[in-house]
């Protein structure tokens, strides 16, 4: 065969192969990854995907079914490994590893099952792709993303949540068929957590810039009688009505996550609601991730747009991060029960990784207790 090669092309250059420029991980081949990674090619992305995952056996499989469609895609080189090293040089990482959320189970019940198998996934992508962004899409994804930031050390612009990038999707899909209109020409916004405690922003709904508020004071209460907020009601709901029916969720998120990666590997400054640091907005007096719009780049996050908020929407938002808090504070508590020390970061820069079996150690320790032990007060004082 090398016979054949040389008589067909002659090389000019013999240094090493350029790596990729746009190169993007998905951690996770399960039903979401794999919607995450085929959204991607299809929208043409990225020079080389890579695919990884704890299943040889499926990720062998999920990679070379892609291969043979490659043909048919613009990305030259699809590669796959149980190993984190076939994730270097990435400039986007992908994580949608972690358990299934069940019928009827919240997303925030899932948090302590997935923070440990984060535990050993994200030191793995910061070795390897040490300038990376990471997108964080595994559930409950708030939280989540706050976990990655703590155990990657990277700044935060460069950590960020799918957040209600989706939910706002959805959002804008049941306004707009009520509406009978297309979804790009309803504007809509859904913010906080993604999750049960997402908040509507009913004074910012508009088509062609006429404020439906305006048009109907009442949209979005309890004393509407047109019940426009059975909208948000199925926004909340959707996600579970489709795991009843199929099993899972994967086609919405996989175009949300391609959309998302889209903004940021073309350097497009364009606003997604997505989940961020918002500690200092709107009164949140905690570390906690929730979904604001931000304006994504090339560098991730660059900005925060302040949007002109009701009383009521504000309370609600401080309402989402205030639960939000209280789950971290529960992860904290577990952890420390089981000897774990993963909440103990508070000095990111003594984050050693020893291996991939390793567990997380922090240096400043006492440090660390004494950092913890201040944010022990409760959230409602501090809103």
């Amino acid at each position: 065969m090398s016979a054949t090669l040389q008589k067909l092309i002659t090389p000019l250059f013999k240094g090493l192969p350029e790596p990729p420029r746009n190169k993007v991980t998905v951690v996770g081949v399960g039903q979401v990854g794999m919607a995450c990674a085929v959204s991607i090619l299809l929208r043409e992305l990225a020079d080389e995907l890579a695919l990884v995952d704890v299943l040889e056996d499926k990720l062998k499989g999920e990679m070379m079914d892609l291969q043979h469609g490659s043909l048919f895609l613009k990305t030259p080189t699809i590669v796959a490994d149980k190993d984190y090293s076939v994730t270097a040089h990435s400039r986007i990482v992908v994580v949608t590893a972690g358990v299934r959320q069940q019928e009827g189970e919240s997303r925030l019940n899932l948090v302590q099952r997935n923070v440990n198998i984060f535990k050993h996934i994200i030191p793995q992508i910061v070795r390897y792709s040490p300038d990376c962004i990471i997108l964080v899409v595994s559930n409950p994804v708030d939280v989540l993303t706050y976990v990655t930031w703590k155990l990657s050390g990277l700044p935060m612009h460069r950590v960020i949540g799918s957040g209600t990038n989706l939910d706002s999707a959805r959002f804008r899909f049941l306004m707009a068929d009520k509406l009978g209109i297309h979804p790009s020409s309803f504007n809509g916004w859904i913010l906080g957590e993604h999750g049960d405690t997402s908040v509507p922003v009913w004074s910012g709904t508009n088509v062609a810039g006429v404020n439906l508020q305006t048009l109907n004071p009442s949209i979005g209460t309890e004393e509407d009688e047109e019940n426009w907020k059975e909208a948000h009601k199925m926004v909340v709901d959707g996600a579970y009505e489709v795991i009843k029916l199929k099993g899972y969720t994967n086609w919405a998120i996989g175009l949300s996550v391609a959309d998302l990666t889209e903004s940021i590997m073309r350097n497009m400054n364009r606003i997604h609601p997505v989940s961020t640091m918002v500690q200092g907005m709107y009164g949140i007096g905690e570390e906690v991730y929730l979904s604001l719009p931000c304006v994504l780049n090339g560098g991730g996050v660059c900005s925060v747009v302040n949007m002109t908020l009701t009383q009521d929407e504000v309370g609600q938002l401080r309402d989402s991060a205030c639960t939000l808090w209280d789950i971290q504070k529960d992860l904290r508590t577990s952890e420390r029960a089981v000897g774990g020390d993963i909440f103990k970061l508070c000095n990111r820069a003594a984050l050693l990784v020893l291996s991939i079996e390793t567990n997380i150690l922090l240096n400043s320790f006492s440090h660390c207790y004494y950092q913890n032990k201040k944010r022990t007060t409760e959230c409602g004082l501090k809103m």
